[in-house]
């Protein structure tokens, strides 16, 4: 004979209850059936675990040291049950969220943080790329989501539309154009820029020479291999200007300050998106895209394209 775990259940309910009856009416058996698998278990062992009396059963010393290592082994597996139950629900396990513009602000940040409310138990990995790695990270399995600017577009993904950011100047404080509260794009034509050689410098770089460069003209740009921070860093220690996504706003070193920046269309933005494979069947995944879809519907999400969109412009803060 094996031990079965039912049996198992039977010992603990029995000690527990201390009856076979009440053991046998709690777990919906028939009394005469758990006796004779708890004998049966008994004879397996070598060992009597129930003194039978007429008021009931109670254990002897070898039953009680039993029962006792019984109901740890069945803490455990329960455990182990509620942990893998949870895990195909996506209410525990892992989630790697690739990204490459700042978490200091802005929609990106407080997705995260819902997310961590509502599944606490989901391990979050958060991981700060160029977007071609990210891309490779979403196909070989390291990255099950990226979040990222621009129009979804990547073959084989799936993908959906998010939120839109302003586009914001970060000027020193003592800068000439850090009294204005609005600036023109004109006002920035001949200010010496700091960008990042890393995502999303490039399209930054695309808006600028969409705004300020006439033909035959060239801009004043100084690249830098930093993130978003350390470009902030350096415009705070009066090495330039940039350019940053509204997110940007949650972090502002001493000395430094954010201004909008508008032309005849209003508010300058920048869409974002994400990006998933369809084989990823992290759980998780899963509930993080129901989220998304909650926060950012179909229609009236904010999302726009690179450029200048029309939208009514929230102020700074």
């Amino acid at each position: 004979m094996s031990i079965d775990l039912k049996h198992l259940r039977y010992a603990e309910a029995a000690e527990r209850c201390g009856s076979f009856r009440k053991a046998a009416d709690l777990l919906a058996l028939k009394q005469s059936n758990l006796s004779r698998r708890i004998r049966h278990l008994e004879e397996y062992l070598g060992v009597v675990l129930f003194e039978r009396t007429n008021g009931g059963v109670r254990p002897t010393l070898a039953g009680r040291d039993f029962v006792s290592g019984v109901r740890r082994v069945l803490n455990e597996l329960q455990l182990v049950v509620d942990g893998a139950t949870a895990v195909g629900r996506g209410e525990a396990g892992y989630l790697a969220v690739g990204f490459y513009t700042s978490l200091s602000a802005g929609n990106l940040r407080s997705t995260l943080s819902d997310y961590s409310h509502r599944f606490p138990q989901v391990r979050i990995n958060a991981v700060e790329d160029e977007r071609s790695r990210l891309c490779i990270g979403l196909r070989n399995g390291t990255i099950d989501i990226a979040i990222v600017t621009g129009e979804p577009d990547a073959e084989g993904c799936g993908s959906m539309a998010l939120w839109s950011e302003r586009i914001l100047i970060a000027l020193p404080e003592m800068h000439r154009l850090a009294a204005k509260d609005i600036l023109n794009w004109a006002d920035l034509k001949r200010e010496r820029f700091v960008l990042s050689t890393r995502d999303p410098g490039p399209e930054i770089k695309d808006i600028l020479t969409a705004k300020l460069v006439a033909p035959g003209e060239s801009l004043d740009i100084n690249h830098h291999d930093v993130n978003a921070e350390s470009l902030k860093s350096l415009v705070s220690a009066g090495r330039g200007i940039t350019v940053v996504c509204e997110s940007c706003m949650g972090s502002v070193p001493p000395g430094m300050v954010f201004r909008e920046s508008r032309d005849g269309n209003g508010s300058t933005r920048v869409g974002f998106c994400a990006y998933w494979m369809p084989s990823n069947e992290n759980p998780a995944l899963r509930n993080f895209i129901r989220l998304l879809e909650e926060r950012c519907p179909p229609v009236a999400n904010g999302y726009g394209t690179l450029g200048a969109s029309s939208q009514t412009p929230d102020p700074l803060p």
